[in-house]
């Protein structure tokens, strides 16, 4: 019997690229808990914003708090009808709270698509990173950049951004790390939605593949040994080194709904659309978490791909990608708060996802 395949069929090209991606990171890891920054730059391109729209997009860097590096690319269609307001989302890009920064090629190239398909402004946050920072540094800044569009920098960075912006229907949207990132904000934005928010309201949110775990092995993380990207000794390396100092990863940043979880979830926690790849090892963690929302009384709609592998979403060309895409902009419609007649929503037919509603 041939063993279980741990990726789907890939080109000679992804496969290199994927590998030389695992290899620099796993040097840039040292035994003593840092990370080798040189070496991680030597993977890292870096794209400048640009004012001249680029496949239907222009950009901006804009500076929040400079004392911490904190500032975020902005994202704005070309293309807007007069008075027309758009969906405002809040991105926080994965990289095991360790790596990359939204001028990463990378990440830009997955916000303008985000911008494009979906028709929003797109915030994408540069949020501080481990080792050097740890949790709840990256939690702390993905607040204050909600604080300061609350407060209307957007007004003072961008005004013609600033017209466009509908802060009422907010999403934050994040990618493995980053989707942890985006649960842990959201409940903090939920926690004062009543009394200290009073511009900026949150709709959704968009949970990528995201980066929970626990001192349990799932069964997922023991069958795909030698998956893409992904590895049980990566993924502890990465707990270690974001996660409290002596904590272990049953800690709540991490294991959600585990056995030191606190308190119960805030009403105003928006729905949340949560995405799995049948070859990533944490899909189990992913599901347990769209299962624990629906406990706990949350909206939360679970979307499948069977055959992606984790950050399949990164390679345009991939099907999943662009299906992906799609079911982005379909939750964003059917949740914006406005009128019922004016929703649209068109996704949940599509052969290369299951999508299960709750």
């Amino acid at each position: 019997m041939s063993p279980a395949a741990v990726a789907p069929p890939l080109s000679r090209t992804k496969r290199f690229v994927i590998a030389a991606v695992s290899a620099i990171n796993d040097a840039a890891c040292r035994s003593d808990g840092t990370v080798n920054r040189r070496l991680v730059s030597l993977l890292d391109a870096r794209v400048a914003a640009s004012a001249k729209p680029f496949r239907g997009v222009r950009t901006a860097d804009v500076p929040v708090d400079l004392s911490r590096d904190l500032w975020f690319r902005l994202f704005v269609p070309s293309s807007v009808s007069d008075g027309e307001r758009l969906p405002v989302i809040v991105f926080f890009h994965g990289g095991g709270f360790a790596f990359l920064s939204p001028d990463s090629y990378l990440f830009d190239d997955v916000c303008r698509r985000i911008c494009r398909t979906v028709h929003a402004v797109v915030v994408s946050v540069n949020y501080r990173l481990a080792p050097e920072h740890r949790c709840p540094a990256q939690y702390e800044d993905g607040v204050h950049v909600l604080r300061f569009l609350e407060d209307g920098g957007l007004l003072y960075a961008d005004p013609s951004a600033a017209d466009l912006a509908d802060l009422s229907s907010c999403f934050l949207v994040g990618d493995s790390a980053g989707g942890n990132i985006v649960h842990h904000v959201a409940r903090r934005w939920a926690a004062d939605a009543d009394g200290g928010w009073k511009r900026l309201r949150l709709a959704g949110m968009v949970l990528i593949q995201p980066y929970f775990g626990g001192e349990e092995r799932t069964e997922a993380e023991l069958r795909l040994v030698g998956a893409p990207l992904v590895s049980v000794e990566r993924t502890d390396w990465l707990w270690r080194a974001f996660l409290p100092e002596g904590a272990d990863r049953d800690h709540e940043a991490s294991n959600v709904f585990g056995p030191r979880a606190v308190g119960e979830l805030e009403e105003a926690l928006p729905a949340a659309m949560v995405v799995v790849g049948g070859f990533d090892p944490l899909q189990d963690w992913q599901r347990r978490y769209c299962k624990g929302l629906r406990a706990r009384g949350k909206s939360a709609r679970l979307v499948e791909y069977p055959e992606a592998f984790h950050s399949f979403y990164s390679f345009p060309d991939l099907k999943q990608s662009t299906v992906l895409m799609e079911e982005i902009k379909s939750f964003v419609d059917s949740h914006r708060p406005r009128k019922e007649e004016d929703r649209e929503r068109s996704g949940g037919g599509d052969k290369h996802c299951n999508i299960e509603e709750w």
